[in-house]
């Protein structure tokens, strides 16, 4: 295909590079002319096979677009659907962006301009940021969300980036915006404040000497950019809110026992839970099978905590694999 991907930082970057390696011509756009230059000198090192073009305006990349992929923050999703409109594209967007619900909205009200709109989030990522960071690897066994809204939809579109998707090694998973904006509150936008708040805590010389493994991962994503991840937290207040609200609770009950008259049997109860959740996690695959490629089926394929791993040349079909339970 030929694809734009418009944002060329740690995401927009390894999609632009994974791209390109698995054979699609690419051509790439960032606002920043310095990030414009790195990706022009890293499309001249890299093999001549995955080779990718950077071009100097939005309207450049997507002139013969046949899809575009938006990677840029949620603050400045809204100034790229313009740009795109500017420049008159009509076709295929999908995006990248870690809160889906209000990218549903600002598309909804465009949508009339474009072919088609499938919201995506790969859950990959690094502490780090910038196309430096950017790795075609990146997105390898990776679980790759695809928005599905029954009335809304387009299946063709869905199935069409799903091949797409499935086609750099990730893992494709269906869920509607909504859904999408729960789960991420709770398994990744909360644990973002957890590890800026365990982050910021340790200020005692003593303490960060001391410091090991249990700090080390607990506070890797503190590491962020704190503008990026407000932007992921705040555009999905309502469930981190509500996300948060559970994790604060039971950090109550921890403090409580404390306090209690038995606090190491207390407590005991209280580490068991997650302890049993952690060490069931990461889900173990069951068996491969077929299902038809319809959207009610595949809503309830991602509510199982399934995924597709393939779709059949004739889009009839998906293969996919379900949560050994």
């Amino acid at each position: 295909m030929d694809i734009a991907v418009i944002g060329l930082g740690l995401i927009g970057g390894s999609t632009l590079r994974a791209l390109a390696r698995a054979g699609h011509r690419v051509l790439g756009y960032d606002a920043d002319p310095a990030t414009r230059a790195t990706a022009r000198t890293a499309a001249a090192r890299a093999p001549a096979a995955a080779r990718w073009q950077v071009a100097p305006t939005v309207r450049d990349a997507v002139a013969s677009a046949e899809l575009v992929v938006v990677a840029v923050p949620l603050p400045a999703f809204e100034i790229v659907l313009d740009e795109l409109g500017k420049a008159g594209y009509t076709g295929l967007v999908t995006d990248v962006t870690s809160v889906k619900g209000p990218v549903r909205d600002l598309v909804g009200r465009r949508l009339h301009r474009l072919a088609g709109f499938v919201g995506g989030h790969p859950m990959a990522g690094r502490e780090t940021s910038g196309f430096t960071s950017a790795d075609p690897d990146l997105f390898t066994g990776c679980a790759w969300v695809l928005c599905l809204e029954p009335q809304e939809t387009s299946l063709p579109d869905w199935l069409e980036l799903a091949t797409l998707i499935t086609g750099l090694g990730a893992r494709v998973v269906p869920a509607t915006a909504d859904e999408h904006d729960r789960a991420v509150a709770a398994v990744s936008h909360v644990p973002h404040l957890l590890a800026a708040a365990l982050a910021a805590s340790a200020t005692d010389p003593l303490a960060a000497a001391l410091a090991a493994g249990s700090f080390r991962d607990g506070t890797r994503v503190a590491a962020a950019r704190p503008e990026l991840v407000a932007s992921m937290c705040g555009g999905n207040a309502v469930a981190v809110g509500a996300a948060l609200d559970v994790v604060l609770e039971s950090l109550g009950r921890a403090r409580a026992a404390l306090d209690s008259a038995d606090p190491i049997g207390d407590l005991t109860a209280w580490f068991t839970p997650g302890a049993a959740a952690r060490a069931a996690w990461p889900p173990k695959p069951g068996a491969t099978l077929d299902l038809p490629a319809r959207s009610d089926a595949l809503i309830r394929l991602g509510r199982a905590g399934g995924w597709v791993t393939a779709v059949s040349p004739d889009r009839r079909s998906v293969t996919a694999v379900r949560p050994d339970r």
